[in-house]
Formats: structure tokens, sequence, C-alpha cells
């Protein structure tokens, strides 16, 4: 069987398209870094608000479970989300939109000055990770 240019070249188009599909794919999380060495002083308040309330379903330094995605992850960057998008999640709950964990219930146990602390200690966890 003789292959033409032109089936050639729809063949390679397509297993590109397929290549670039997967790649792009974000239902599934990548497991981010984790940081290593000791908090800082001045982010353990935030650290154990953390553990109290989000590392159920967020996991252990923010790297993600089977319920909740990682916010170590460039999807949460700052440019993408916002320190008042984590104000919003606690407060109001979040309909999924970027993973397949379902939606996100409103966290009644955090008030505003404990999501402060609760994102400055995982901007830092991302800065550890190389997440600016």
């Amino acid at each position: 069987m003789k292959i033409t240019m032109t089936k050639r070249f729809q063949i390679g188009a397509c297993v590109l398209t397929l290549g670039l599909l997967a790649a792009c794919d974000s239902s599934e999380p990548p497991k981010p870094t984790v940081a290593s060495g000791p908090v800082p002083t001045e982010f353990q308040v935030g650290e154990t608000t953390f553990n109290a309330n989000c590392s159920r379903c967020h996991g252990k330094q923010a790297a993600g479970t089977d319920h909740g995605p990682p916010l170590v992850h460039k999807v949460y960057e700052p440019n993408h989300h916002g320190d008042q998008a984590f104000q919003r999640a606690a407060a109001n709950g979040v309909n999924a939109h970027h993973w397949q964990f379902g939606n996100m219930p409103k966290i009644d146990a955090v008030k505003p000055d404990d999501v402060d602390q609760i994102v400055m200690y995982v901007r830092w966890l991302q800065r550890q990770a190389g997440i600016q």
C-alpha cells in the first residue's frame, strides 16, 4: 500500500494534535514540589490553620489529595488566582472549574484573618516550588 504525501501529512498532523491535547489536559494535576526544611516563623500560623482546615482535601503542604487539587500549582499562581480568590472560596465555596474533584464547600470555621494567614503560607509554598 502506497501512502501519499498528503496522507502522511494528515497522519502527522493528527498525531501532533493528539499529543498536544494530552499535554494540555488539566484534569489530573501533576504532583507538586513539596517544600523542604522548616516553615519560617512568619508562616507557621498559616501552616497550622491550613493543616486544621484545608489539608484534608488539599493535602500536606497543599500538595493535593484524591479529594482536592494541589494549591502549589501554576493554576493557583497569584496572577491567575489572586489572594481574594482564596477569601471568596472560603466564604462562599467554589464550583469545580479546573479539576474533577467536585465543588468546594464554604469553610465556616475560617474567618478572613485566618484566610490571610493561610494565603501567606500557600504563597510561601508556591515560591519554594518556583511559582511566582
